[in-house]
């Protein structure tokens, strides 16, 4: 009998050290601030960049993106907006929206609120100095957040909203471009799409796959009426 207490305590800390690991990396999860991971508009798709911007790939994709007349939402690293501020520029100027992903891709789940603002702030002076426009979205790297990442974002942009994903195309790491098509598969208007044109490791990783994945997929969502959202198109109050 004297143990039932303690065994009901541990079980206790594994269940909210069960619900926090879900809560730090679950797109769905609001339990750390509200995301929005849907367009609210079920004739649309969100395409959704991160990592770049990408001297390696990011021109080309501009390029396939212009083609089916596909407006997207680029979540841009700092230290690689500073790299390649040009670039940066060029994704503005084809009518695209960017969003702030940190100065260094950091996970956020552990670091304190005044280092995750700050990551934020750098990576938004860097945004601002490239293309004159300032970002009210962020996509935390890896999905990865905590309870201080609500209190971060107010701290950095008072109306900022967090933006997560609904389909994701896994497309990371290099591997077959039939992979990525197969995952994209369940893409549906509505949906918030996580790809990749850059490489938090580096400055010009290899994102072929996904440039061949979508020059498959674009011309068939298209044909099917799909319409392709910014966030700045897509926000709204059906969005969540």
């Amino acid at each position: 009998m004297p143990l039932i207490g303690p065994l009901f305590a541990a079980g206790g800390l594994c269940a909210a050290g069960g619900i926090f690991s879900w809560a730090a990396v679950a797109p769905s999860s609001q339990l750390f601030g509200p995301t929005i991971r849907q367009t609210g508009d079920k004739s649309t798709i969100a395409l959704t960049f991160d990592d770049g911007p990408n001297p390696a790939i990011t021109p080309a994709l501009l390029d396939l993106l212009d083609r089916y007349e596909a407006r997207a939402t680029f979540f841009q690293i700092g230290k690689y907006v500073r790299a390649h501020p040009g670039l940066a520029r060029e994704v503005v100027k084809r009518g695209h929206t960017v969003g702030n992903h940190t100065d260094s891709h950091p996970r956020l789940v552990f670091l304190p609120t005044a280092r995750i603002a700050d990551e934020l702030r750098r990576c938004d002076d860097a945004l601002v100095s490239a293309t004159g426009n300032r970002s009210r979205w962020m996509r935390p790297p890896y999905g990865f957040r905590g309870p201080q990442l609500e209190g971060a974002v107010r701290s950095w942009c008072g109306n900022a909203r967090v933006v997560m994903w609904s389909v994701s195309g896994y497309d990371w790491r290099p591997g077959p471009a039939d992979r990525i098509i197969q995952r994209l598969r369940h893409a549906r208007g509505g949906d918030i799409v996580l790809l990749h044109d850059g490489d938090h490791r580096m400055s010009e990783g290899n994102r072929q796959h996904t440039l061949a994945a979508l020059q498959y997929w674009l011309p068939r969502w298209k044909d099917a009426g799909i319409r392709f959202a910014s966030m700045d198109d897509a926000a709204g109050p059906k969005s969540i």
